[in-house]
């Protein structure tokens, strides 16, 4: 148990030589990592969402590739596609963007919901299917999206099902003033500090870190927590869409990661607190009326929190 800490905190000040001043952001996508699940990062321009996914991808020894998401972008240039080979008669398969371990989507509410849907069996099934042949995707795999606010011009907005794909949505928002004057300095130097980042660990460790986060126990107390969380959601009043049962999941493998960074072996309650909301809140669709209210779906998920029991016997 203490490896995968170890390599965790070590990938937390790497990337924290770039991100100034994020590490509970920081530590949130590494968490995603290890549990297999993609990132959303949500926020507004020039924050710093393409230098954090980045700043990951530069830490890790795996392939990389950086998808521009635009409106002319089509989907074969996400997935690949399939051409003749004259000399032997035979369809060749050429490899999209996405065939790659670390796959930065950028801005990725800016292409249409057609190529959005090309990530669907990517991000779900770890493949890709192109004119009926099934390419599994090299491991791990992970992908990181940047996107703008959806209020914002030239934007499209993710479908639920794409946002349900998503492990986790985290947000950046603005540095301090202090942290402010540190990048300032960093980044009118003459070399930045993504450009010297260097690598921390290889794919190899990464996927002995996600199957150690398995190991860790979640007992039936837990569990139950968890359903009747999610179960709350599914019945609130200003909820037109609850928590998906791939919610549920991912929140409990959320909740595992967080008790291994803690060198447990075993999920607490509180485990589970400290994910929901960034697991939960963009798994939720707002009624009409909840948003003519100004209701969030933070402030929701806190409220349910707040309602449901709390397991007194843990293991």
């Amino acid at each position: 148990m203490q490896q995968p800490r170890r390599l965790v905190r070590a990938l937390q000040q790497n990337i924290a030589e770039v991100v100034v001043g994020k590490e509970d952001v920081i530590e949130l996508a590494l968490i995603a990592l290890l549990c297999k699940g993609h990132v959303l990062i949500e926020d507004v321009p020039g924050v710093g969402k393409t230098t954090l996914a980045s700043a990951l991808a530069k830490s890790l020894d795996c392939s990389f590739k950086r998808i521009q998401f635009t409106p002319d972008v089509t989907p074969s240039d996400v997935t690949g596609f399939s051409v003749v080979n004259f000399k032997s008669g035979e369809l060749e398969f050429k490899p999209g963007a996405v065939m790659s371990q670390i796959v930065l989507a950028d801005e990725i509410n800016r292409t249409s919901p057609k190529t959005q849907s090309s990530l669907l069996e990517v991000m779900e099934e770890y493949q890709v299917t192109v004119d009926g042949v099934t390419h599994p995707l090299p491991k791990p795999f992970l992908v990181l999206a940047t996107q703008n606010p959806v209020e914002f011009v030239g934007t499209y907005p993710l479908p639920e099902a794409q946002m349900d794909r998503f492990f986790m949505r985290i947000s950046i928002g603005y540095p301090s003033i202090e942290d402010e004057m540190d990048i300032l300095e960093r980044y009118s130097a003459p070399t930045t500090p993504l450009s010297t980042l260097q690598p921390i660990c290889t794919a190899a460790d990464i996927l002995a870190m996600q199957a150690a986060v398995t190991e860790i126990y979640c007992s039936r107390e837990v569990r139950g927590y968890v359903a009747n969380i999610t179960a709350a959601t599914r019945r609130h009043p200003a909820l037109q869409l609850g928590v998906s049962t791939r919610g549920a999941i991912a929140l409990i493998k959320a909740a595992q990661a967080c008790a291994l960074l803690a060198g447990r072996d075993f999920i607490l309650p509180e485990d589970v607190q400290r994910m929901a909301l960034a697991v939960l809140c963009h798994r939720v669709m707002l009624s009409p009326e909840a948003r003519m209210k100004a209701v969030t779906a933070d402030r929701v998920i806190n409220g349910i929190l707040e309602s449901t029991q709390v397991p007194v016997r843990v293991p």
